[in-house]
């Protein structure tokens, strides 16, 4: 099996070994994106600013490859306050996607001074 990196300045630089996203076995894995606006490393205060920013950051990555969001099957979701702040994340989350919407899984985690991270897996295109 074949895989190919994915690379946009569109959204944030990874932070370490690993690459932005990977086209393998008929899908495109993203990394998990934080809120960090790609070239000023800004991150909004609130937790439905900063999902518009994850899923703007995820599109960049799903972009550079001819996708779309609704191209998505699965997304993974950490958000660093769960309980209360779930409501407003998905919310927001809800108006970046088209039924039938992607499997999603949604965690409570220990987060780097951000409230959510999400990464996705996107179906290739024939």
């Amino acid at each position: 099996m074949s895989k190919k990196a994915i690379r946009t300045d569109s959204a944030p630089a990874p932070a370490g070994a690993y690459s932005q996203g990977v086209v393998a076995g008929g899908f495109l894995y993203t990394a998990g994106f934080g809120p960090q606006e790609p070239g000023t490393g800004r991150v909004a205060p609130t937790v439905g600013e900063q999902t518009a920013q994850v899923l703007a950051n995820v599109s960049a990555v799903l972009a550079e490859h001819g996708l779309t969001l609704d191209d998505v099957v699965k997304a993974t979701v950490h958000l660093e306050n769960l309980k209360s702040d779930f409501a407003e994340f998905n919310a927001v989350y809800e108006k970046h996607f088209t039924a039938p919407y992607p499997v999603r899984t949604t965690v409570g985690s220990d987060l780097a001074n951000i409230l959510v991270e999400i990464d996705v897996v996107a179906l290739l295109r024939d």
